[in-house]
């Protein structure tokens, strides 16, 4: 199993901004240098839940200043972006990266209006967004003379320059809030990424994805390899003993979870907090229980077997979470990397 860091520090003010990005940056360079898969990136803009608010700038800054680690989006805002733009910013950080570029794409938060608003997106287009930036995006590195006429955009394009760096481009890989989306990346041969499910609900959804994957005629080593290239996220503090662990992973947790959820409420209309019945549902990603993984290295290590078992290939890792301090993630990420990670490899 492939492990990975989830850079998503917190800023509650303006004059934390570039404390936590300078922070930010030097927590990618410890993940490069203590052997971690990929880092990858958010983005959220407005609320300081993401202090480096744009996937693309940061990831040039990563690019330049590491060499081995993978860099992925998890994810960026499809409705947000350019097609074109984003492709050339795409193709400058895979030749930055020497080819370590990952694309996870989304169609939007499902929950922050307000950075829909402050684009000038109707996010009730984000969907339709989504399924039309994929479409370019398939050809758009591999095809001369390029032209496009869709709902949202009309494209006419000699030659996307530079030309990117893996071939025949870098891989793009959508995340999948539900299962019926699983099985869409099943049907149509494509990994996914998965955000924070409780164990069961992950299993289920793998194995929904390995037999949609079989209806539509796939062998097993095509299964396998996808899932080989999937990815979960979990958030994990990892410390020396489980006692010390849960004492500053809940009390984080909680804080960030209680943060990101003010935000909406602060920055959402009333209109729009009336609209999103779903967040008044507990979710995995809220709680404690099946949110957050805690616990001293061997304690962590046997927490993981079960995600393990269902043959993802990849976890996407959340270290620091909310205003948790630079020495605490630091100390959580050499634990993990020295004490857990062999238990999988």
């Amino acid at each position: 199993m492939k492990f990975s860091n989830f850079l998503f520090p917190e800023s509650k003010t303006p004059g934390q901004d570039y404390d936590v990005i300078t922070e930010s940056l030097r927590e990618a360079q410890l993940c490069d240098r203590l052997g971690f898969d990929t880092v990858w990136l958010a983005e959220h803009h407005f609320d300081g839940g993401c202090a480096y608010v744009d996937p693309m700038t940061f990831a040039s800054a990563i690019a330049s200043s590491t060499q081995n680690i993978r860099i992925g989006f998890a994810v960026a805002q499809m409705a947000l972006h350019h097609p074109i733009r984003f492709a050339e910013q795409v193709s400058v950080i895979d030749n930055l990266s020497k080819g370590r570029i990952t694309v996870g794409i989304g169609r939007g938060t499902a929950y922050n209006y307000y950075e829909f608003r402050g684009f000038g997106v109707d996010p009730s287009e984000s969907a339709a967004r989504l399924s039309e930036i994929e479409e370019i995006l398939s050809k758009v590195w591999t095809t001369e003379n390029y032209k496009h006429a869709g709902e949202f955009w009309d494209i006419d394009l000699p030659l996307l320059r530079p030309a990117v760096y893996q071939h025949p481009h870098p891989p793009v890989i959508r995340a999948c809030s539900g299962e019926e989306s699983i099985k869409e990346m099943a049907s149509t041969n494509r990994p996914f990424l998965m955000n924070v499910q409780t164990n069961e609900v992950t299993a289920s959804r793998v194995d929904a994805y390995r037999e949609t994957m079989r209806s539509s005629s796939y062998d097993e080593d095509q299964i396998e390899k996808n899932l080989k290239n999937s990815w979960v996220w979990r958030n994990i503090v990892v410390a020396d003993t489980d006692k010390e662990a849960e004492d500053i992973g809940v009390e984080s947790f909680v804080n960030m979870r209680k943060f990101l959820t003010e935000n909406r409420t602060r920055y959402n209309t009333q209109e729009e907090i009336g609209s999103q019945v779903a967040v008044t549902t507990k979710r995995a990603l809220d709680s404690v229980e099946h949110g957050l993984i805690v616990g001293s290295p061997d304690t962590v290590s046997e927490k993981l077997q079960a995600i393990n078992n269902t043959g993802i290939g990849g976890m996407i890792i959340h270290f620091r979470l909310g205003a948790m301090s630079w020495e605490t993630t630091e100390n959580s990420l050499k634990l993990f990397a020295e004490k857990v990670m062999p238990n999988f490899q």
